[in-house]
């Protein structure tokens, strides 16, 4: 009785992975099959390609400049076409890969880029901050003079009201700004300022790698959109004294706008979106972030010291 029982469980067993794969399984190779040819000279190959990767892109080997070196250094007899393959197959084996990312709520990107645009009546190139809300596409873009601490902070707190809450992480690129040194284990020394105002809103800061645009490619996208999107025709800042507050009054109201809009491939607009994202911000904390620069001055006995009132407006005496 218990040898047929063991009989059937066995093929009961074959059976339900017959069943499970509507193709024969077939026989499978246990590892690439090489041109007996070129098998002794696949080493060197490799080593040619790696070594390229420190050399000009445009002065790298290609497959009939190997076999002609093979032909010459090393007494290859071999034809073009297994070379080339084999030459192929490792370029796709090194080749980066993409996959398409699922962003929860609650997570944004932030990023700098530059415009022209008629900031009282004379045409000057401005720079913008831009954060970016990927799982809702929701932004935010404020211009500024420059691209200095002062701004980059004060583009924090602007968009942090603007979504009426915090978000639980933000990723940027390596910025001067915010990354005093990147250290030898990829960790990062971060700027007076920027950590000050981490400390203050409590987000998880997170970097991507250098040179790596792709790593944050949400808000790299979000910069070109605004760009092409509302600063095309060139902007024009209106009014006394408050040109950049005009401006700046112009790119909130179409980032408001575009939150009816329903993107490619979407069932919801932004703003639908948008929800998921605010439930999941973290808290404002009751008092916004002073974005301001602290500077300590010391005035020497009988020798004048002079401080620009129009950058920095209010100073406070200090016994030195």
């Amino acid at each position: 009785m218990n040898v047929k029982l063991r009989v059937i469980l066995v093929c009961t067993g074959r059976l339900l992975r017959r069943c499970a794969n509507t193709l024969p399984p077939g026989y499978r190779r246990n590892r690439e099959a090489i041109s007996p040819k070129l098998a002794v000279f696949t080493g060197i190959i490799d080593a040619i390609l790696e070594a390229d990767k420190q050399v000009y892109s445009k002065q790298r080997h290609t497959a009939i400049r190997i076999l002609e070196r093979l032909r010459v250094e090393h007494g290859f007899t071999g034809g073009y076409a297994i070379v080339s393959n084999y030459v192929n197959k490792v370029a796709i084996r090194q080749k980066e890969m993409f996959m398409p990312l699922v962003h929860v709520p609650g997570h944004a990107q932030v990023d700098f880029d530059e415009a022209d645009g008629y900031i009282g009546g004379k045409l000057v190139r401005f720079h913008y901050f831009c954060l970016d809300m990927p799982h809702s596409d929701g932004c935010f873009v404020k211009a500024y003079p420059t691209e200095d601490t002062e701004s980059f902070l004060d583009g924090h707190v602007a968009a942090f009201a603007y979504l009426g809450g915090v978000p639980q992480s933000i990723l940027y690129d390596n910025t001067k700004i915010a990354v005093a040194k990147i250290l030898g284990n990829g960790k990062r020394h971060r700027t007076k300022g920027f950590s000050e105002l981490q400390s203050h809103y409590l987000f998880e800061d997170k970097f991507g790698r250098p040179a790596k645009g792709n790593d944050k490619g949400n808000v790299e996208g979000m910069v070109g959109y605004s760009r092409r999107h509302f600063m095309v025709p060139l902007p024009i800042g209106a009014g006394a004294g408050a040109d950049f507050n005009a401006l700046n009054a112009k790119l909130l109201d179409v980032c408001i706008k575009r939150q009816q809009a329903r993107l490619r491939g979407q069932t919801e607009t932004i703003a639908e979106r948008m929800k998921r994202d605010t439930a999941a911000l973290m808290v404002l904390p009751p008092v916004a972030f002073d974005a301001i620069k602290h500077l300590i001055l010391c005035a020497i006995e009988r020798r004048p010291a002079k401080l620009d009132l129009t950058v920095y407006p209010y100073f406070t005496p200090c016994q030195c």
